[in-house]
């Protein structure tokens, strides 16, 4: 039984000394309204701009040629 503890301790100083040394970890938990910072969404492939997304495409036709 006194392993289980003694692992356990270990366990949970290595946690904390990991997340010591991770810099800028927030614990506090859930954030709403003026505390909650947003990060803008990154740009994808899929997120083409208007102009190339609207612009028309060759007849099938032609493109099986």
């Amino acid at each position: 039984m006194w392993k289980i503890v003694v692992a356990f301790v270990a366990f949970a100083a290595l946690a904390l000394f990991m997340l010591s040394k991770g810099g800028d970890i927030d614990m506090s938990g859930e954030k709403h309204g003026a505390d909650a910072t947003h990060s803008a969404p990154a740009a994808t492939a899929a997120s083409a701009p208007a102009s190339e997304a609207s612009a028309p495409s060759a007849p099938a036709s032609a493109a099986s040629k």
